[in-house]
C-alpha cells in the first residue's frame, strides 16, 4: 500500500510537470512552424492539456483496466467543471465573449449525450469506440476550421499574449516535445499501477479510484492553465480550456478504451450514479455560460453551485469507500 500511495503522488507529479513542458514545447514548435496563434491555441494545446488523460487512459485499457479509463474520463468531466470552473467563478466571475466557445458548449452537451447513449446498455463496442475516436479527428478538424476562419476573435489575442510569453528556441521546443511524451507515458503507467494496487487493497472498483484520485490528478495541467487565465482575466481562455478538455475526454479518453480493450460489463452505476452528474454539470455549464440573450457569464452564485455539486458528489465517493473498506 505505500508503495503504491508513492507511485501514485509520483506519478502525479511527473505527469503533471511533463504534461507542462509538452505544451510548452509544442505549442513553440508550432509557432516556428508558423502556425497561426488561434489554431495552436485550439488544437496544439488543448491536446496537450488532455494528454495525461489520453495516456492513462491507453495505459488502463491495455493493462486490463478500462473501468479506470472510463471513471478518469467521467471524473475529470466533473472535476473541470464542478471544481475548476466553480472556483474559479467563484473568486472571479466568468464572461464569455468567443463565439468559438459559444459555438463549442451546445456540441460538448451533444457528445455527452451520445457517450451515454453508447454506454446505456452497459457495453462498450470495439466499433462504438471507434466511432467516438472518429467524432474525436472530426472534432480536430473542425477545431482546425474555426481557428483558420476566426480570425479576430476575442480569444486570439489572448493565446497570441500567452505564446509570446512561453517562446523558446526551436531545438529546445523540439526536445520538450519528446521528452515531455516520454515521460507523460512512464509516469501514466506508474500512476495506473498505484492507482488499481489501491483499489485492490481498499476493495473498491477500479472506476471509483478512476472517478476520485486518478481525475483529480490527471485535471491538474486544467487546473493549473484554467486559474492562471482567470487571473488574467483571460475568461474565454479559461472556460474554453475546459470546454475542450471535456469533450476531448469523452471522444478520445473513453474511444482509446473502447478500441484497446471492449467493455462487456460496464458497472451499473456508472450509468446510474457518474453519467448523470457528467450530464448535469455540462447542462448547467451550457445555461450559466451560453448567454442565450446576451453575453455569457458565469458568475459567484453560479460558481458556487458547481461547486457544490463538486463537494457533494465527491464526498458521497468517498464515503463510499470508507464503506468498503
Amino acid at each position: 500500500m505505500i508503495l503504491a500511495l508513492i507511485a501514485i503522488v509520483a506519478g502525479f507529479v511527473i505527469l503533471v510537470w511533463s504534461a507542462d513542458r509538452f505544451v510548452e514545447g509544442a505549442a513553440a514548435t508550432a509557432g516556428h512552424a508558423g502556425m497561426p496563434p488561434l489554431l495552436i491555441g485550439m488544437v496544439i494545446v488543448g491536446f496537450g492539456t488532455s494528454a495525461p488523460e489520453m495516456v492513462v487512459s491507453a495505459i488502463a485499457a491495455m493493462d486490463g483496466s478500462p473501468g479506470l479509463a472510463l471513471g478518469n474520463a467521467f471524473g475529470s468531466n466533473i472535476t473541470n467543471t464542478g471544481l475548476i470552473l466553480g472556483v474559479c467563478a467563484l473568486f472571479i466571475p466568468l464572461s464569455v465573449h468567443s463565439k468559438i466557445v459559444r459555438k463549442e458548449l451546445p456540441l460538448l452537451l451533444a457528445i455527452s449525450c451520445l457517450t451515454g447513449v453508447f454506454l446505456w446498455n452497459g457495453e462498450l463496442a470495439r466499433w462504438q469506440g471507434a466511432v467516438l475516436l472518429l467524432g474525436f479527428f472530426s472534432l480536430i478538424g473542425w477545431s482546425i476550421y474555426s481557428a483558420l476562419t476566426g480570425k479576430g476573435d476575442v480569444i486570439e489575442g489572448n493565446i497570441e499574449s500567452e505564446l509570446e510569453a512561453h517562446a523558446m528556441p526551436l531545438g529546445r521546443a523540439l526536445f520538450w516535445v519528446i521528452a515531455g511524451l516520454l515521460l507523460l507515458i512512464v509516469s501514466s503507467r506508474l500512476l495506473v499501477w498505484g492507482a488499481v494496487t489501491i483499489a485492490q487493497q481498499l476493495g473498491v472498483s477500479d472506476l471509483v479510484i478512476g472517478l476520485t484520485i486518478v481525475a483529480l490528478g490527471t485535471s491538474l495541467p486544467e487546473l493549473a492553465a484554467t486559474v492562471i487565465a482567470a487571473r488574467k482575466g483571460e475568461h474565454d481562455i479559461a472556460i474554453g480550456n475546459v470546454v475542450g478538455s471535456n469533450m476531448f475526454n469523452l471522444l478520445a479518453v473513453i474511444g482509446i478504451a473502447g478500441v484497446i480493450a471492449p467493455m462487456s460489463n460496464v458497472p451499473t452505476e456508472a450509468m446510474t450514479r457518474d453519467w448523470p452528474v457528467v450530464l448535469g454539470l455540462t447542462i448547467a455549464l451550457f445555461v450559466f455560460a451560453y448567454g442565450f440573450k446576451g453575453q455569457g457569464r458565469i458568475n459567484r452564485w453560479e460558481g458556487l453551485a458547481l461547486l457544490l455539486a463538486y463537494i457533494v458528489y465527491t464526498g458521497y465517493l468517498i464515503l463510499e469507500i470508507s464503506g468498503a473498506q
